[in-house]
């Protein structure tokens, strides 16, 4: 039997990174610098779209270019396809250059501070033949990254409830206080939620999971949540409290091992408790590689006397 050939494309993949480059850009300079071509090759290329695809993409008013609603939309449908396109080319590089294969996970992002690199650097040491991609990750897009399989792990430092989600908690821990070194509280045993509010706060934004998490424990003790500096990561809230911008609540991962030069972690009276997690899709079989990293990050956990064993 005769195979069936792909019907034409109309919207090729070389058009379509023209076209993500002048959308992410702005201009037709920009996307050429991007690309490394030149600025009459993408003016080209965006012509002939518009021709085959018979849509208006930009507005031209001299040099300037405005997307038009079609284009806005087209641009949301093919940045999901360019990664996905160049996620699989990546992947078949690998396949070609590395035999031994990759591993891709990804983290929150105080866990790639402190907690997690010592792992990475102890499985590098072990299995130096396979290529590793790490990057950290929100919350909110840890679903998408395994799902979509751009990752075949991810580990949390907050819960994450999804019904396609295997999801195995492995560590404890526990929000605390950290001063700068010369603060007033650098020399207390423990600091309480209510002394906090005599000082300037550095603090998640209430629309995060861990500014709703401090909100609530400030509301149990009858106190506000009131920080004076909004931060989204652990590192900005480190960085400004060794600068004596104020004092801060972060998760003790993000401050564990080496820690921060001028910076003093106290714990809190309150206890404000963290579970750690790996994450993992329920339609993907886990690869050998991903395995022997989890394994060696639940033994870390227990190496620091953090472990709990609930695995699925």
């Amino acid at each position: 039997m005769r195979a069936r050939s792909l019907p034409y494309a109309k919207f090729p993949l070389r058009q379509m990174e023209a076209f993500r480059a002048v959308m992410m850009t702005g201009s037709m300079n920009g996307a050429a610098r991007l690309l490394y071509v030149s600025q009459p090759a993408i003016s080209r290329l965006i012509a002939h779209t518009e021709q085959t695809l018979g849509l208006r993409l930009f507005d031209r008013d001299g040099g300037k270019l405005t997307p038009t609603a079609e284009a806005e939309l087209l641009f949301k449908e093919v940045g999901a396809l360019f990664e996905e396109a160049v996620r699989v080319d990546e992947f078949a590089r690998d396949l070609s250059s590395n035999p031994a294969g990759a591993l891709c996970f990804c983290c929150s992002p105080s866990l790639a501070l402190n907690f997690l690199p010592p792992v990475v650097a102890r499985y590098l040491k072990q299995f130096p033949q396979v290529k590793v991609k790490f990057h950290t990750a929100q919350l909110a897009d840890v679903a998408d990254e395994l799902l979509t399989r751009k990752v075949e792990l991810a580990v949390s430092v907050l819960p994450l409830d999804h019904p396609n989600l295997v999801v195995e908690p492995f560590a404890a821990g526990r929000m605390v206080c950290i001063v700068p070194q010369e603060h007033p509280l650098a020399s207390e045993d423990e600091v309480e939620l209510r002394q906090i509010a005599d000082y300037l706060l550095i603090g998640y934004a209430r629309t995060m999971p861990f500014g709703c998490l401090m909100a609530s424990a400030f509301d149990r003790v009858g106190a506000q949540y009131q920080p004076s500096v909004e931060i989204m990561r652990a590192e900005s809230a480190c960085t400004l409290v060794r600068e004596g911008a104020g004092i801060a609540i972060v998760d003790e991962f993000s401050v564990s091992g080496h820690g921060w030069s001028g910076v003093v972690v106290k714990p809190l009276r309150e206890n404000i408790p963290l579970t750690l997690s790996m994450l993992r899709s329920r339609f993907d079989k886990q690869s050998s590689h991903a395995r022997e990293l989890a394994s060696m990050i639940r033994q870390h956990a227990r190496s620091q006397g953090r472990g709990i064993d609930t695995r699925v």
